[in-house]
Parts: C-alpha cells; structure tokens; sequence
C-alpha cells in the first residue's frame, strides 16, 4: 500500500501459477507481461506525453467516511511535475524540478489507504523491477477483453511457532494485457475503465478493498493535455530536507516486534462459524512517533476475529523508526488464536428475512423456471454482506438472483434486545 519500500519478495521459493479463461492467442513471460502492461498504460514513464489529471476517492461502503481525497497533478516529465492531494485527514503538495524536491505536508501522517491510491495512479506496479526476475509465463486471449491472465502464489508469514501464508495476485486483462489487479500484503489495486489518451489506455477507474467497511475507489474525472502557463509552479528554491518528508518504509515482523514497547496479547472472543484455532495476519501501518494509525486485514483461517485483531492492535505502541531519518513503518503481523465456541449465528426463515426487509427486488426469470433457493449474510445494520449458494442453482439463477439480492434493503435483526447479524435462505420461484 506504499510505493515506498516494497518488500522483495523474488528471493522466497515459491509456485508460480499462470491461469487463463479461454484458448491462448500469446504466451508472455512475467517481465514481459509486466513490461506490457506499463508500457500502454503508466502516464508517468519517460517520454509520456504532459498531462493534467484530476482524480476524487470516495468510500464506496460508507460514503460519509474520512476516506475520500482530491488529487491534482501537472505532469512535464518525471523531472518535473507538480501534486496535490487533499482529505479531510491529511494534505499535501509535492512539486519535483530535477533533483530538488519541495513537499508541504498538513498532518504528520500520511495515510496508508491514501498513499496505495495515489501510487496505483501514477505507478501502477510499484514493484516492477523485483518482478523482472520472475520464472513462469501468463497466456493472454485473444478472444475477448473481458477475459484475463493471473500469476499466483503465496508465501510463508509469521515467527516461529506461529505460521501463516500471504497470497500474492498479478492480472492482466484481454489479449492486450492491460493490467486488471495486483494484490500484495503492501500493495492492492483493481484497475477498470480504461479509456485512451494519447498514446495510452488510461484506467478511470481504481479500486481497493481494504476492509469490509472501507471498498475505495479512484475515479479520474480529469485527464487532458493543459499545461499551466506559470512555470513557477515547477520551480523549487528551497529543497525539502529528506528528514522533512514523510516517507514510509516496509519492515520484516522480527524487525517491528524488536521495536515494539507495547504489545498487549490479544484476547480473542468466542467464534461463532468457522475454524476455532489458526493464524491470522494483518497489516499495520505506524507513524514517525511509533503510534499505530492504520491496521488491515490480510489473510486469516477465521475472517469472524479480523476486527477484534484491527481494534486490539491500533493499542500497540513501538519506538519511533529510523532508516538514516525517521519515517513511517509498515509491517506484517501474524498471530495465532486459539477462541471459544460462540452461539450460532441465527438462521431466519424465507417468511422472517423477508418481513425484515424494508426495500425487495425479485429476479427476472422466465416462465417455468424451476425454483431455487440463495442464502445471505445481513450485518448488524441490515446490510447485505454476502450472497452464497449452497443448494447450487445454476450459474444463470444464481447471477440473478444475486443481482436482485444486492438491491435489497433490510432492517436490523433485534435478539435479545440487541441487533444482531443474521443468515436466511432466500426462496425464489417464476410468477
């Protein structure tokens, strides 16, 4: 989620899987794909053509949350280019001229979620150059571009005894192989939209799910050729000194665990579905004072604990970090737990989910069609947080029936004078 300090991960021995949808039109090697991929879409590498670009975040889970920015950019060439970046959390405004460097920070902090954003913007792929190293190939179609190239893998997390697994993901879209997602335990970013400027195919559209409350999308609503007219604007007099600038770095977990001064052991709460005892991962993000800002979940054997191990963790406190200058510190952290069993989560007829709902959409399906049954996931706000199926209807009914599913809207399930998460099995029939 920084493109600052990404952790190599070409010396780790892994599987590197290559998955295709239809017949193969070419074969790539990774550092070709990679190579690809950049060259028709980074608006930032050397010979690009100047651009203005405007670009919004918003919180497409919860619209009225801190996590929305503006950013502006004038771009001349990577020696010259001027950055805005506004939220209500944190500002900046970064001008580059050769070698100097002029940053205006308000906030002592700059944000994770916001720092992965801004970087899938301008540097798509962060950690191209590590790539280059990579063994295996992805085979793009040449049939549709909706279809996609994925190279996989995992590797190990965690100290001894405690033992977890981080998956990776690099996607490459259509017989183009334009780049659809890059997940990384620093790193996520789903690119959509792309739509041509200049010589490039430029995504509009950026999104990364952090967490389930925090689903964050960059929407370029600018991108033209307009030069200012004032110079100046480039120009830096007075260089920004390097322990000025808020950098982040990304450290191993032995590494952040040596510095830490406060590390309550988290008390884990009974669970109600899914595996009692495992290990779970997240990712924290700290500030040049040591206080914890940020934690996100990554991998886990029981994603029902990823909140209880956000909170506690946002309690840990470290000393201050130090490359040469202070900065942020990035890190994972893995866990084991070991939780009660907690009540089952309640099981609500058709008839009962569906006096709860406040707003239903029924599917659109053709006479005769025999009925099937999907069941949901509604949270404690009677929201709609998943849709699954477990009677295995046919793909077409499921894909309608999920679609209607997703309009609806619920009011909150009340047990015990509490509100209460729920699952239902929805029935469906033809009218």
């Amino acid at each position: 989620m920084s493109s600052c300090g990404w952790k190599p991960i070409s010396f780790f021995i892994c599987l590197i899987s290559a998955t295709h949808v239809l017949a193969q039109e070419r074969t790539l090697t990774i550092p070709e794909a990679v190579n690809n991929a950049l060259k028709q879409s980074q608006i930032t590498l050397p010979g690009a053509p100047p651009f203005h670009l405007k670009a919004a975040i918003t919180n497409t889970a919860r619209p009225n949350s801190e996590y929305k920015a503006e950013i502006e950019e004038y771009w001349l060439s990577p020696q010259s280019w001027r950055r805005t970046i506004e939220s209500p959390t944190f500002s900046q405004t970064l001008i580059m001229d050769g070698d100097k460097i002029s940053e205006t920070d308000h906030e002592d902090y700059y944000p994770l979620w916001l720092s992965d954003l801004v970087t899938a913007i301008f540097d798509p792929l962060p950690m191209h150059q590590q790539l280059q190293s990579f063994k295996g190939a992805v085979t793009l179609s040449g049939e549709s571009e909706d279809d996609y190239s994925c190279f996989n893998f995992s590797v190990p997390t965690g100290i001894p005894p405690v033992h977890g697994v981080l998956p990776y993901a690099f996607c490459f879209t259509g017989k183009s192989g334009l780049l659809l997602e890059v997940a990384t335990p620093g790193y996520k970013a789903l690119f959509a939209d792309y739509k041509p400027f200049k010589n490039k195919m430029v995504a509009r559209r950026i999104s990364a799910q952090l967490a389930p409350d925090a689903v964050l999308e960059v929407t370029i609503t600018t991108l033209d050729d307009a030069e200012p007219a004032d110079r100046s604007l480039f120009a830096v007099d007075q260089a920004t000194p390097v322990a000025a600038q808020l950098k982040s770095q990304q450290v191993a977990e032995t590494t952040a665990r040596s510095i830490a001064t406060a590390t309550p052991a988290p008390v884990w709460p009974p669970v109600r579905e899914g595996k009692r005892s495992g290990a779970l991962s997240v990712f924290v993000s700290v500030d040049k004072l040591g206080q914890v800002r940020e934690v996100w979940p990554l991998a886990s054997d029981n994603p029902e604990l990823n909140e209880a191990a956000r909170d506690q963790v946002m309690h840990w406190r470290f000393q201050p970090y130090t490359n040469g200058v202070p900065m942020q510190m990035e890190s994972v952290l893995t866990f084991a737990f070991d939780a009660m069993q907690g009540a089952p989560i309640p099981l609500l007829s058709n008839a009962e989910a569906r006096k709860l709902a406040a707003h239903v959409v029924e599917p659109r399906l053709k006479k005769g069609t025999s009925p099937f049954t999907l069941r949901i996931r509604v949270d404690k706000q009677g929201k709609l947080v998943r849709v699954l199926n477990p009677k295995n209807a046919p793909p077409e009914l499921y894909q309608a029936g999920e679609k209607a599913l997703q309009q609806w809207k619920f009011r909150p399930y009340v047990h015990d004078g509490k509100a209460d998460l729920f699952d239902s099995d929805i029935d469906f029939k033809a009218r």
